[in-house]
């Protein structure tokens, strides 16, 4: 049952029996009728007024009587106001709503599936995950499941950047200061074991150029000639050539933080199709080089560098192999969708990543498309905001980035004293509560990262985020577990449903009923707070609707059981919802 729908091709089919108008559905604007007026559903007028020379009132009389005649199961009546049409649904409609829809089988798959990859979380080696890596993350996570409610294909993947120069620092690090130490021997996740060595070549790198600063030589000179500096480098050079003992070092301390890596992931609930490496895909896109400068699609400059211009395009130019024959990141990423598109033959590919990389992604693009590569028109640059704190922005380097995993336990603890402040755990076992406090701390983390729109830039605010009363996660968690607990106590049997609608009734009804709509616009706008503010204004509806409407002391029988089912399918929509953010709804609280 898709109502808009529904009003879209009816509305259409009139104004062409009426009028003669050729005029789409899709041309046809339908939205909810303002709180002010009469009705459920307005249609808005003013786009056809022009067009067939109508004035508005009359236009709106003979269009909306057509329609009624047409839908008289669906419509029992109309209004004019100012160049609005305004229809009031038929209650019979509604319960038969209520009463025909599959609580497990909310939003329709469509008849047009795709086979989408999402990439996210990008993660460096020499560090562990951090606040912004799970914007990132949950980010891609609830895009792909949104898509997949859909009934797309889906393919999650993600490109792990493990090697380079910042790999080099937490290496040459751990050789000057370790003593041969290990993550066993600290008892440290490797993660963080490794990136506390990248935290310590750059307090040694400070100190040595402060050193040679103050024995004379210049800033720039000093931040070249820093030992330290010059060590990585050397170590840089050796991995590039294959050296064994660089080689197997580099390995053991990527093992390190890829077991640190799987147990933050498994903790926040990520996870992936195929995980790519940077060492493994760097060298890629270099016969594609040769293959723009045949189509010439690239030049090539007196020094032996290949260029693309991208000025017609509003963009500059843009190298892709240097003079010394090595390629730069564009290049790699070039080669590496071209490999993907290879490998899982996708109709578009949604890069998850910060908007930092806003003008790289406009390029990737670019070059693709004049390459006449596979699929390169579904290339999408999911850009988003940075997470910054109330004290301000984060340095990794500096040691002052918010740890994922310090931030999770750290929202578990908030979870747990809230929780307990309020005296409800005692019927709870201890395994119990500990899984409660999980799912009602990285429900709150979650959802308050993923209610923004991911393009704004946003402040984090633990507290904030796990307020049960607030625009937040638990709240929605609540609202659930205690529609479970009042279904526990009147049954959920579903009979044949009659009568009327309170105003109430009918507002939860129609709010339920948007559902789908609101999960394809999520899916076509790539934006999971559409969903996130969805779930938290039907939380907020349905505890207005039981406040004033009792569901066990009923009027009526025929009441208990329309609400009973009402009930029924909030909750269910709530944890589909909350499903497609990555957030788990408890049964009781």
């Amino acid at each position: 049952m898709n109502l808009i729908t529904n009003l879209k091709e009816i509305t259409s089919k009139c104004l062409h029996t009426l009028y003669g108008a050729t005029i789409t559905p899709e041309q046809v604007l339908v939205n909810a009728t303002k709180p002010e007026f009469e009705g459920d559903y307005t249609i808005v007028l003013f786009a056809f007024v022009k067009q067939l020379g109508k004035n508005p009132e009359v236009l709106g009389n003979e269009l909306g009587a057509a329609i009624q005649a047409q839908a008289p199961h669906l419509i029992s009546q109309y209004n004019i106001v100012k160049g609005f049409l305004n229809f009031t649904i038929q209650d019979s409609f509604w319960l038969d709503f209520i009463q025909s829809t599959d609580a497990n089988h909310l939003i329709p798959t469509t008849s047009t599936p795709r086979k989408v990859m999402v990439e996210y979380s990008s993660p460096n080696t020499n560090k562990p995950l951090h606040l912004g890596h799970l914007r990132n993350n949950f980010l891609g996570w609830s895009i792909a499941e949104i898509l997949k409610l859909q009934g797309n294909e889906v393919v999650k993947t993600c490109i792990v950047n493990d090697r380079g120069i910042h790999i080099c620092k937490s290496m040459i690090a751990w050789q000057l200061f370790a003593n041969g130490a290990t993550p066993n021997d600290t008892k440290q996740k490797g993660d963080h074991f490794v990136g506390d060595y990248y935290v310590k070549y750059n307090d040694a790198y400070k100190a040595e150029v402060e050193d040679l600063i103050a024995k004379g030589m210049s800033k720039e000179i000093a931040e070249k000639e820093a030992p330290i500096q010059k060590a990585a480098q050397a170590l840089l050079l050796k991995w590039e050539q294959g050296d064994i003992e660089t080689i197997n070092l580099w390995k053991k301390m990527n093992e390190w933080v890829y077991d640190g890596f799987d147990v933050t992931y498994r903790k926040i609930g990520s996870d992936f199709f195929k995980t790519y490496y940077e060492s493994n895909t760097y060298l890629l896109g270099k016969e594609l080089v040769d293959q723009g400068l045949s189509k010439k699609v690239f030049y090539q400059k007196e020094d032996g560098s290949v260029w693309i211009d991208l000025t017609q395009d509003g963009l500059d130019e843009k190298i892709v192999r240097r003079k010394d024959g090595t390629s730069v990141y564009i290049t790699q990423d070039i080669g590496l969708a071209e490999l993907k598109q290879k490998e899982f033959n996708t109709d578009s590919s949604i890069y998850v990543v910060g908007d930092e990389q806003n003008y790289h992604f406009k390029v990737l693009k670019l070059i693709c498309q004049k390459l006449q590569l596979p699929a390169s028109d579904g290339i999408y640059h999911l850009s988003y905001g940075m997470v910054e704190l109330p004290t301000g922005k984060m340095k990794s380097r500096e040691g002052t980035v918010v740890d994922a995993d310090d931030l999770v336990d750290a929202m578990i603890q908030i979870a747990k004293e809230k929780t307990e402040s309020l005296g409800k755990v005692s019927e709870f076992e201890q395994a119990q509560l500990l899984e409660l406090y999980h799912t009602i701390g990285l429900g709150a983390l979650k959802f308050f990262l993923l209610r923004v729109d991911p393009k704004k830039k946003m402040i984090f605010n633990p507290e904030e985020s796990i307020d049960f009363h607030g625009f937040t996660g638990p709240f929605i968690q609540y609202t659930h577990a205690r529609i479970k607990s009042i279904l526990k106590k009147t049954g959920t049997n579903r009979v044949a449903l009659t009568g009327s609608l309170l105003p109430l009734e009918k507002q939860l009804a129609i709010e339920l009923s948007t559902f789908p709509a609101v999960i394809n616009e999520a899916a076509d706008t790539l934006d999971p707070s559409k969903v996130a503010i969805y779930t938290f204004n039907l939380a907020k509806l349905f505890n207005t609707f039981y406040a004033e409407l009792s569901i066990s002391n009923a009027a009526s029988e025929e009441k208990k059981n329309l609400r009973i089912q009402l009930g029924i399918l909030t909750a269910a929509t709530l944890n589909k919802g909350m499903q497609a953010l990555g957030i788990a709804v408890p049964e009781r609280m």
